[in-house]
């Protein structure tokens, strides 16, 4: 059964295309940079590689790309849409509707609708992604796999917050955590490579968007994104922590309405607030050119990181081994370089040699003497959302 998976973020659109159950990738690709001036294409199969610069204007542009791609004369894996039963979509926010993966129809794209406010970075890129391959793929069945679902197990202490109780009965108002198909994914290769009964794993996915879980015995028990996906580290174009009250101060003393603020911390700050650039591989190489508010944010990124590992060492009271995922988490050996110095103390010990590389596949990046292991482990959100849609159905 040809499988075909579309994790459309909120900058750009993984997508594999699986034979199931083999789990055999018959090509995959990346669609990056939406909706910058310069985009890119990335296509490869077992016989072809594309890769290419051009303006995608948005996520259906994006994706029309792909499935031009998969039908390409030249390139393409398929004579016809019709070879593919099933569509497997990335979606981010399932708030307390949605705690398994689904099968999509009319009422579960409204619910997906209705929680945009939530997640207005990922929700409409992926109800997106779900339309137009409803259009495209008429005979497939679409499934929905949710990022919310792996922190169903965070515990009460963990995922209420301290307002009054009718916020959560009445409005289910709590933390509910993002990023969890990559987050299973990588603490479960973590787990089969320690080999411990009882395991304490800390899991860094660095992206555009960023966050942090705790994953005590293979379950979340922590995580730092909460009601939506902007609060926990400094990301891409999100802020992460602040001080609520800077909202209302905004707003009640500067002038700004909710709706701007609400888009600033969104959109226009993070790492693309404090330097200019959205894209760390951009921010690396002014910082490398000396531009002071690169480095700078660098290193207040580096050091949000630090201290969310720090607490949820003290919360599982112990720690085996951190891991860095997705695309800077894999790539960036300058930010787990950053994370990992003066870490001594929480038994961490980077080996700045083993650490230049670029893993593709899981690596150890830590000293013989560290006491933690430090692992790179690329994450494959792809291939969880396909084997969860293939054991759906």
């Amino acid at each position: 059964m040809k499988v075909l998976v579309i994790n459309s973020g909120s900058s750009s659109i993984k997508y594999q295309l699986f034979e199931m159950p083999q789990q055999e990738v018959i090509c995959s690709g990346l669609i990056e940079r939406v909706g910058l001036e310069i985009g890119g294409i990335h296509y490869k199969s077992s016989k072809d590689k594309i890769e290419e610069e051009v303006a995608i204007k948005d996520h259906k542009a994006g994706l029309e790309k792909v499935v031009g791609l998969l039908l390409d004369e030249k390139v393409g894996v398929i004579s016809s849409t019709d070879e593919i039963k099933v569509v497997g979509h990335r979606v981010v926010h399932g708030g307390s509707t949605f705690t398994k993966t689904t099968l999509v129809t009319e009422e579960v794209k409204k619910k997906i609708e209705s929680l945009f406010s939530l997640a207005p970075l990922h929700n409409p890129a992926n109800l997106e992604g779900i339309t137009v391959s409803e259009s495209i793929f008429k005979n497939a069945q679409q499934v929905a796999v949710f990022d919310t679902a792996f922190h169903q197990t965070i515990p009460v202490e963990a995922y209420k917050y301290a307002i009054p109780n009718k916020f959560l009965d009445e409005h289910r108002i709590r933390l509910y955590g993002f990023h969890g198909t990559s987050h299973k994914y990588v603490s479960e290769k973590a787990n089969k490579y320690l080999q411990k009964k009882n395991s304490k794993i800390i899991t860094i996915h660095l992206g555009n968007g960023c966050s942090i879980t705790a994953v005590q015995n293979g379950q979340s028990i922590d995580h730092s994104l909460g009601f939506g996906p902007v609060t926990g580290l400094i990301m891409g174009t999100r802020s992460g922590d602040i001080d609520h009250s800077l909202i209302f101060y905004l707003i009640n003393n500067l002038g700004y309405d909710a709706g701007y603020v609400n888009n600033m911390l969104q959109k226009e700050s993070g790492m693309l607030g404090l330097t200019g650039f959205s894209d760390l591989r951009d921010i690396e190489a002014a910082a490398a050119g000396g531009d002071k508010n690169c480095q700078l944010a660098l290193d207040m990124n580096a050091y949000r990181i630090k201290k969310y590992i720090g607490s949820y060492v003290a919360a599982m009271n112990g720690l085996d081994a951190i891991v860095f995922t997705a695309g800077i988490g894999e790539n960036s050996d300058t930010i787990r370089k950053l994370v990992c110095t003066d870490m001594e103390y929480l038994g961490i010990e980077l080996d700045v040699d083993k650490n230049a590389v670029r893993a593709k596949q899981l690596t150890e990046v830590h000293k013989e003497t560290s006491k933690v292991k430090v692992l790179v482990i690329p994450t494959n959100e792809e291939l969880e959302i396909a084997k969860q849609s293939y054991e759906l159905l």
